[in-house]
């Protein structure tokens, strides 16, 4: 299938990546815009992996109000260059994330941040029930996982389904960027305020 101008731009417009970017995933794909775009967006999730261990110092603060000023939300989003924190790509993608997090109130920013304790007292009652409910020993492990899983997509930022697109998680969306930047993206922390609410220890 021959590879447009038009298809070009409607995959560009889709995804902001690069036009050479576009064609390749096109070619690669037989003109399937749709197929296109998967395949763009797993080579830049793959591409955001080899650059995860590169220092981001940069960023930018970024604060969004919801609600009629009753929620609001504090981010630091860093990336490697000043250039970049300037860019309207990082800067949506902060705006981004304020708004899911004003809408999914996550506790963590990752899995990582959790306490060990938290984990395993969350495995245990899952395992209690599990066996309460006379499922098999060979399986109660693997469904403890299974909903522990389940628990860090509740409270982890980073493995939270995004708001906007609940087809990807919020971690993806950072590697979708990094792809596009060609840089390392740290969603460093947040903080969360609800009008009235008691800040927790």
């Amino acid at each position: 299938m021959e590879i447009t101008a038009t298809l070009i731009k409607e995959l560009r417009d889709k995804t902001g990546a690069g036009m050479m970017a576009c064609r390749e995933a096109l070619q690669q794909n037989a003109g399937d815009v749709q197929k296109a775009m998967d395949f763009l967006r797993q080579k830049g999730i793959a591409s955001a992996d080899k650059k995860k261990d590169r220092i981001a110092s940069q960023g930018i603060i970024e604060s969004y109000i919801h609600h009629g000023g009753k929620i609001g939300v504090l981010l630091e989003l860093n990336c490697e260059t000043d250039f970049v924190a300037k860019t309207d790509a990082f800067k949506e993608l902060a705006r981004n994330i304020a708004m899911h997090i004003a809408a999914m109130a996550p506790v963590y920013v990752s899995n990582t941040e959790i306490p060990l304790e938290i984990i395993e007292r969350e495995k245990a009652g899952y395992k209690k029930i599990a066996i309460e409910e006379g499922k098999k020993e060979a399986v109660i492990d693997k469904i403890a996982e299974g909903k522990v899983a389940k628990y860090f997509e509740k409270v982890c930022l980073l493995d939270q389904p995004y708001v906007k697109d609940d087809s990807k998680k919020v971690g993806e969306l950072v590697k979708e960027t990094v792809g596009k930047l060609g840089e390392n993206i740290v969603l460093r922390r947040f903080t969360r305020f609800v009008l009235g609410e008691t800040a927790q220890a």
